[in-house]
């Protein structure tokens, strides 16, 4: 495990315009399935982009199961070992479970900044952040999307490369400059479940996953929930519980 000291833990910020009411922070109580966290993001996506309603952030827990993003290859798809969604995110398959925090976050840019990149990097920064408060040095590779820790405790790659593994994941979808999903953060996920995919369509030997439990962190999910509210708000603004 890397630490991480407070130089590195600064993080840009992606507020919001100065009269806008703070982000709703919601928590899902036990697994949430994929259908019902679809059809929810879709309708509150919706009455945002109409001045309905406020940003939010939803914390939930998924069972186990697999989503396809849009630049998804199907050999990636190892072993359909658990139900595989479609979904209008960017990015490739992944694993959603028990033990993984899963925040979607439903941010209208338009009060923002109307910057994918720039957003994509906020969402980095709040995970970085997220890990900080348990003294993990998460950091943002420029070829592979997510937030990856180095492990020198494992073994190298061709030419000595430093192994690393990912421990959360970004995927997200805008539509006219609201954005829907979010961040994936592996809290204690059982990790043999992203043997049945190649995770965010990576297959290097050197390159795995890895959570808070299998960096020798036994955080609880309200242990995270707690660093991925404070992170936040560092990064995108104050929040309401709702």
């Amino acid at each position: 495990m890397t630490f991480v000291s407070g130089r590195d833990a600064l993080a840009p910020t992606f507020p919001a315009a100065p009269d806008s009411p703070p982000v709703e922070w919601l928590v899902a109580d036990g697994l949430t399935d994929y259908p019902t966290a679809l059809a929810f993001m879709e309708n509150r996506a919706a009455a945002i982009r109409a001045g309905a309603a406020a940003e939010c952030v939803w914390l939930v827990e998924h069972p186990a199961l697999y989503t396809a993003g849009t630049s998804s290859r199907p050999g990636d798809l190892i072993d359909r070992r658990f139900p595989v969604f479609e979904t209008g995110r960017g990015g490739q398959h992944t694993y959603h479970g028990p033990g993984q925090r899963v925040a979607y976050a439903m941010l209208d840019l338009r009060r923002r900044r109307q910057d994918v990149r720039a957003y994509v990097a906020a969402l980095e920064a709040w995970l970085i952040a997220t890990l900080a408060a348990f003294n993990v040095r998460g950091e943002r590779r420029e070829d592979r999307v997510g937030v990856w820790v180095r492990r020198p405790d494992k073994p190298r790659g061709a030419g000595g490369a430093m192994a690393e593994d990912k421990i959360a994941a970004i995927g997200v979808r805008l539509r006219q400059w609201v954005a829907f999903h979010g961040v994936a953060l592996n809290v204690e996920p059982d990790l043999s479940h992203f043997s049945g995919i190649v995770p965010c369509g990576v297959a290097v030997a050197h390159y795995g996953v890895t959570s808070l439990a299998d960096l020798g962190l036994p955080a609880t999910m309200h242990d995270a929930d707690i660093a991925l509210r404070a992170a936040f708000e560092q990064t995108f603004g104050p929040t309401i519980s709702a």
